[in-house]
């Protein structure tokens, strides 16, 4: 019987290191891929490594993550030993107080410690960047230090620093040479807590920061449109870091305690672990800033801040525009087109916005942009007639577009029947042939685009009638369809074939027929999002003339084929359009590159603000639906 429970508890924690660890070897694995997939091994190689030694993006988020991590260690690690400390000779009612103040911000959920970091930073008008994020570290890695420590305090004999103070010692003599070096495992135990906590830190971190200052988590959280391989490589090296620390850490003093020990070693054995842990992350710190490679090549001194979507410029995009005009760029990324409203209504200030249509007609409305100067842009000519002069910007008076396309549903060639989808449009998501094999786009907007272009109303309808429909329909498919609910994973998912169909942007159905032939996209007559998101200049731009010169360069046939040949999604720059989808080209023949145009049910997002709520708290209720299905 004993046997039998020892061999259970084994196997269950073989399977909870397994659990634990099985991700992070799937990580390393992928680093060397060949190909871009992230789910499909096509061989060996070093080409994600290579790139991201050449990312300087990447190069600067590691040093940030790092910097910001030992020098939060560091600092909070003294701080909360010597709070634990003092505390322990404070007054009962004192100490209590203080320990259940340094309690709340364990208890507390992560994001409401960063809104309010945010509030306490935006309220006293200081600059968010490199300084705030580091501030915010150092708060929040305090508590977890004085939880390690205080245990160890609470163990020691009270009358400890004065009997020391008896034999002749002095205060600082008691507190270095009797009391620190009692409880030195709790203040290891604390600041290996502390860094742990701020490398891993990604809410707080994104709420503090700005001037495109971004550790590695919120880089990769940035990268909402496809997620670049290479982070795996950069993912994998920080792994390797964080075990040569650990290691050091661990087997150093092991070491030292077997060959050393009289009175003077053994006090330096205590300062080993943080000795190598500080040469060693500094060493790799060293490495990688040098390896950022950031030259100043200011241009007047000016510099560009910019807000874009993450992943969605080219790999030499940004150096070849700094090497152009020498400026220096600082790019940050949102996700969403709500995530960037918050920063521009809160006064954030950027040179230039990628917002999307819907979201540029709110912001002109609400007079948060700029008309731009059309004397200084010498690109309007060189962009699609299709895309220039639409609803949400007549004239194009304060935006200039930089990537349009529609959505629609990529298919399996292989599984899908062309003559059902020609048949039923958006109707085949709730055809039981393909029941269990469909993804559904967790957007609101665009599924509910979907589900009211199926029943034949208006994308854009504010009838209350009309949008109850639309949610019984997604019911039904949800509930009769067995779907899976999914957001940028599609892309990778689809191009290896793992459902028959699924709705997808058409710049993302354009990476996965060229990633495999045996995918199709398809626009259904009933219409579709005909969208575009465009380059626009806030007021409160503090370099707009430089601002412009970006806007040209992005337009210009360089700029706009880099960064579509890259992304996928379909160039503004007519020239760009006709070259990569045509012979030779990088898209050559891909239906889905070029947006359907001269279709009269294909139609552009207006904002209203009542009908996105009334969508939004819609699509809540549709995936509570789903989750019961299962």
């Amino acid at each position: 019987m004993k046997k039998r429970r020892r061999l259970a508890g084994k196997s269950l924690m073989f399977l909870m290191l397994v659990f634990f660890y099985l991700p992070i070897v799937y990580m390393i694995i992928f680093s060397f891929n060949d190909g871009k997939s992230l789910t499909s091994f096509t061989g060996f190689s070093l080409r994600w490594y290579k790139k991201m030694l050449e990312s300087r993006e990447m190069m600067e988020a590691l040093y940030t993550t790092f910097s910001v991590a030992l020098f939060a260690t560091f600092i909070s690690t003294f701080a909360g030993t010597i709070a634990a400390i003092g505390l322990s000779k404070s007054k009962k009612i004192v100490r209590n107080l203080m320990e259940q103040v340094n309690n709340l911000p364990l208890m507390n959920p992560e994001i409401v410690t960063a809104i309010g970091f945010m509030l306490l930073f935006i309220t006293f008008r200081v600059e968010k960047g490199y300084a705030t994020m580091l501030l915010a570290h150092i708060a929040f890695c305090i508590p977890y230090v004085m939880l390690s420590v205080m245990p160890k305090i609470r163990s020691l004999d009270p009358n400890l620093a004065d009997a020391a103070m008896d034999l002749g010692a002095t205060p600082w003599q008691a507190l270095t040479k009797v009391i620190v070096p009692q409880i030195t495992p709790g203040i290891i135990s604390g600041a290996l807590i502390a860094f742990t906590m701020s490398v891993d830190d990604f809410i707080i971190s994104y709420f503090v920061t700005g001037s495109g200052v971004k550790n590695l988590s919120i880089m990769v959280y940035t990268m909402s449109k496809r997620v670049n391989p290479s982070i795996n490589a950069v993912s994998t090296l920080m792994v390797a870091i964080i075990t040569v620390v650990l290691g050091v850490v661990n087997i150093v003093p092991l070491v030292m305690a077997k060959r050393e020990k009289t009175d003077e070693i053994a006090k330096r054995k205590m300062l080993v672990p943080a000795v190598c842990f500080a040469v060693i992350a500094l060493f790799f710190i060293g490495v990688f800033r040098f390896g950022a490679g950031k030259e100043e090549r200011p241009f007047e001194g000016q510099t560009l801040y910019v807000y874009n979507w993450g992943e969605y410029t080219g790999e030499n995009f940004i150096p070849d525009f700094e090497e152009k005009t020498g400026a220096k760029v600082v790019l940050e990324n949102f996700d969403s087109n709500e995530q960037m409203y918050i920063k521009v209504a809160n006064g954030e200030a950027y040179d230039v916005l990628v917002p999307s249509d819907y979201m540029i007609e709110r912001l002109i409305s609400e007079d948060y942009l700029q008309k731009l100067d059309h004397s200084k842009l010498d690109c309007m000519d060189k962009l699609t007639d299709a895309v220039k002069n639409l609803s949400y910007d007549p004239g194009n008076e304060y935006s200039v577009p930089y990537f349009w396309g529609t959505v629609g549903i990529v298919y399996d060639k292989t599984k899908v029947d062309i003559e059902d989808l020609e048949r039923e449009g958006y109707n085949i998501f709730l055809n039981e042939k393909y029941r269990g094999d469909i993804y559904l786009y967790d957007s609101e907007r665009d599924t509910f685009m979907m589900a009211l272009k199926a029943l034949g109303y208006s994308m854009n309808s504010e009838n209350e009638k009309e949008l109850e429909e639309a949610y019984e329909w997604l019911v039904k498919c949800v509930q009769t369809m067995d779907p899976e609910i999914v957001m940028d994973e599609i892309i990778d998912n689809m191009a290896q074939g793992r459902k028959a169909l699924g709705l997808v942007y058409s710049g993302d159905a354009t990476y996965v027929i060229s990633e495999n032939e045996n995918m199709g996209y398809f626009l259904p007559e009933s219409g579709t999002n005909l969208w575009s998101d465009a380059m626009v200049i806030p007021k409160n731009a503090k370099n707009p003339e430089l601002a412009h010169a970006f806007i040209n360069f992005a337009s210009d046939y360089a700029g706009a084929y880099d960064n579509s040949s890259y992304i996928g999604y379909t160039s503004a720059n007519k020239e760009v359009m006709e070259d990569l989808y045509g012979e030779g080209g990088e898209y050559e023949g891909i239906d889905a590159y070029i947006p359907r145009d001269g279709n009269e049910m294909d139609e552009i997002f207006f904002y209203n603000e009542d009908t996105k709520k009334e969508i939004s708290n819609l699509w809540s209720k549709v995936k509570i639906a789903a989750s019961n299905a299962e």
